[in-house]
């Protein structure tokens, strides 16, 4: 039984949107340690900043989300545009690039996907009335957060942080079928290095 074995260690170095690490973390008080990783910088930036700045963060989504939902639909669109433009720049301050990114991701038409150059590039979904701003979620999940180191970079650094009854969560990217979902593709050759990984942990 999961809730009898003390003093848990928690990895996840595939985060992605973290709905395990939130499932965890709510239900099971013996884990005393946690750790996140994946090598996407925005995503990482974005966790911080929820965990670190979720005030400010609300302020700036509160600010994005009344100005998109003022338009008409086809300023929206040209809004959305807009607005995945300045993230491609990557010019924006921590909070504000926070804020792009939960926009985008919550006004687009797929799940967060980058071209060969590594320009975020999902396109624009006509939904009604997307909530922009979820401030109670976003206060909940940055107090979740104080218990979690947050780092960001290739899988294996996690190896190292694994200690006592450690548990991993491997979640890692498919096997590419065609279509580009990132700058880099979890070919097979990342497969089998996932594998020997996985290898070392048992």
């Amino acid at each position: 039984n999961f809730t009898e074995i003390p003093n848990v260690t928690y990895i996840e170095p595939f985060v992605g949107g973290g709905a395990l690490l939130f499932h965890m973390l709510q239900t099971y008080p013996n884990i005393t340690r946690a750790i996140i990783n994946d090598n996407n910088e925005d995503l990482i930036r974005t966790y911080n900043t929820v965990r670190d700045r979720a005030k400010e963060l609300i302020t700036e989504l509160k600010k994005i989300q009344r100005e998109f939902l003022t338009l008409e639909e086809e300023e929206r669109h040209e809004y959305f545009n807009k607005r995945r433009d300045e993230y491609n720049a990557r010019q924006s301050s921590g909070v504000r690039h926070a804020a792009l990114f939960i926009f985008l991701n919550k006004t687009s038409n797929a799940n967060y996907r980058t071209n060969a150059g590594g320009r975020y590039n999902g396109a624009y979904n006509h939904l009604l009335n997307p909530v922009i701003c979820d401030e109670r979620t976003i206060l909940a999940d940055s107090k979740l957060l104080q218990r979690v180191t947050i780092i960001c970079g290739d899988y294996e650094k996690t190896y190292s942080e694994a200690c006592g009854n450690t548990f991993f969560f491997l979640d890692p990217p498919y096997r590419p079928t065609g279509r580009r979902h990132t700058s880099t593709e979890f070919d097979d050759r990342e497969q089998i290095r996932l594998k020997k990984f996985c290898d070392l942990l048992s």
